[in-house]
């Protein structure tokens, strides 16, 4: 019965995998589909592996006989969930360090870790209190007034927390791979959240301002941040900086809130515990 349970779990995964495509829609609506989507089917695997580990491998569920194979499957699944999770934090932890030798310098009144190199480069690095590191050649690209606006996208994303969402987010990304759009849910995932920094920057500064220093950050940029960092030009390596700059421009665009909708896909999710007091 366990067995069947991990399989019908992996076919609903799999199922809502295929249920989405890229679309145009509004940020809010494309948001809560995406990211409900991208939750659901990972979470889904690993509370029924949850809910097996609980049950353990003796005993009966509805006169169905348990055995050792599928607790081992539901044990082994998550045994590598928590060995990256692990792995994870260790090399957050050593970037972070790495980061903190980075001497502080004042940047138009905000404190920000300085980067000695040559390509242009704005990040928050971290978990719940990132840190702002800024590199030499943004300071030398960038004027004052472009600058200010590129600080304010930084904002943004310490406001939303993102490095803390999203290093988790990366985590359920490295776990099921193998499960069909990943890498597509991903990447919709990094635009929506640049999205998201650019429109709450927008409603600060000139948005203008902030579309042409994306265009001079991007136009330079070379470096390919992780989960852990959210940057500036982050998400404009699969050519979505057209998709960015025209929502930047487009004043009728109403502003990124987020809903419960999300919430639901999570409750769905949690649906296999359920089973655990039938067994016996």
């Amino acid at each position: 019965m366990h067995l069947v349970l991990l399989m019908l779990a992996l076919s609903t995964a799999i199922a809502v995998r295929f249920t989405w495509k890229a679309s145009s829609e509004q940020w809010t609506r494309r948001w809560n589909w995406t990211l409900g989507v991208f939750l659901f089917s990972p979470l889904l695997v690993m509370m029924s592996a949850i809910a097996i580990l609980c049950m353990g491998p003796k005993g009966q569920m509805v006169r169905w006989w348990e055995g050792w194979g599928s607790y081992a499957i539901a044990v082994g699944f998550l045994a590598v969930g928590l060995g990256l999770a692990v792995n994870g934090g260790q090399d957050a932890l050593r970037s972070l360090r790495r980061v903190r030798d980075m001497p502080q310098h004042d940047v138009q009144g905000v404190s920000a870790r300085l980067l000695a190199q040559p390509t242009p480069f704005v990040a928050q690095i971290g978990f719940w209190q990132p840190e702002l590191v800024i590199s030499q050649g943004l300071l030398e690209t960038l004027d004052p007034r472009h600058l200010d606006v590129v600080l304010m996208h930084e904002e943004a994303h310490a406001h939303y927390r993102d490095t803390f969402w999203f290093f988790w987010l990366g985590w359920l990304r490295r776990l099921t791979a193998w499960l069909p759009q990943t890498e597509a849910l991903w990447q919709e995932l990094l635009i929506l959240r640049e999205l998201r920094a650019d429109r709450w920057a927008a409603q600060r500064v000139d948005p203008l301002l902030l579309a042409e220093a994306l265009l001079s950050v991007v136009s330079a940029s070379q470096i390919e941040p992780d989960d852990l960092c959210a940057a500036f030009s982050s998400a404009v390596v699969k050519n979505r900086l057209t998709e960015r700059i025209e929502a930047l421009l487009d004043e009728s665009e109403s502003s990124p809130e987020s809903s419960f909708m999300p919430w639901l896909w999570l409750l769905m999710a949690v649906v296999p515990m359920a089973i655990v007091p039938f067994h016996f």
